[in-house]
Formats: C-alpha cells, structure tokens, sequence
C-alpha cells in the first residue's frame, strides 16, 4: 500500500515565495511613491500659475495695481513695496497635498506687480522640484504683457509640456 505525499510547499519553495512577493511589493511602493512625487509637482507648478491668476484678477477687481510675494510655500503679501498687496490672492502651493515637500526657486522679484487692467509687470522663471522625481516644472512669466507657461526644465530651458 503506497502512502500518499504529504502536501504543501517546502521551505525553499515558501522562501522563494516570499521573497518574490516581497520584490513585486518594492516595485509596487517605488512606482507609487514616484507617481505621488509627480502629482506633488504639479499640483504645487499648477498652483503657481493659479496665484498669478488669482494676482491678475485681484488687480482687475479692484481697479488699482497690487503685488505679490513668491515664498517656499506659497503666494503672500508682499512685505515692502509701495504697492498694496492683492487682496485675497495669497494661496498655498501645498494646499491640499499633505506636506509641502516641494523645493521652489525662482528669479522673480520680491514682488511680482499686476496693473490696474491685470497685466504682470515682472517677469522670470519659477523651478519646481520634489524628491522623489527627476521632473523638474518651470513657470515663466514672459515680458512685456505677462504671459505665463507652464513646462518642464529641460535642456533648453523650460520646454512646452509635450502633446498628450
């Protein structure tokens, strides 16, 4: 009488189990750790241009030129200037991602100005980074009317975000 084999699986098998399921389970946090970098980064570089917007329309309703202050984290009220700030245009660029782990750099002045009709004053380009991504996005603000883009810094400079 022949006795049946034992089932389940040995200890090499089951070690070479876990250690696969481990490896796929690395790639899975890296890829989502990466995508989350990304997404930091553009909602910080889309929040830049926003707080021209918000500068732009602050101006307008008013009716008289404000100013604007780039920080780290975010848009402000400038704190010199013979300008008055934008009234409610201060905004975050963290907002809403937890936290800010977003490097800014940017060669703006102190205080960006808007005219009485929304126009920019100042121009200049603003680089953002996260860790976590290679991806670096780039607001310019180009002279003389103040038109902004948002790209990504490449070789060349900030370069259009290429056509989906």
């Amino acid at each position: 009488m022949a006795h049946p084999e034992p089932g389940g699986f040995t200890l090499p098998e089951t070690l070479l189990a876990l250690v696969l399921v481990g490896l796929l389970a690395q790639l899975g946090l890296s890829s989502a750790s990466r995508d989350l970098a990304a997404a930091r980064l553009e909602g910080a570089s889309r929040r830049v241009m926003v707080g021209l917007e918000r500068g732009r329309d602050a101006a307008v309703r008013s009716g008289s030129p404000c100013a604007l202050s780039l920080e780290a984290t975010g848009w402000r009220e400038p704190q010199a200037g013979s300008l008055p700030a934008c009234e409610g245009a201060a905004l975050e660029l963290g907002e809403g991602t937890g936290a800010l782990a977003v490097n800014v750099s940017h060669n703006l002045p102190a205080a960006v100005r808007f005219t009485s009709n929304g126009l920019i004053i100042d121009g200049g380009t603003v680089l953002l980074s996260t860790e976590g991504t290679e991806l670096v996005r780039c607001v310019v603000v180009a002279l003389p009317l103040g038109v902004t883009r948002l790209g990504r810094q490449g070789p060349g400079g900030c370069l259009p975000d290429p056509q989906s």
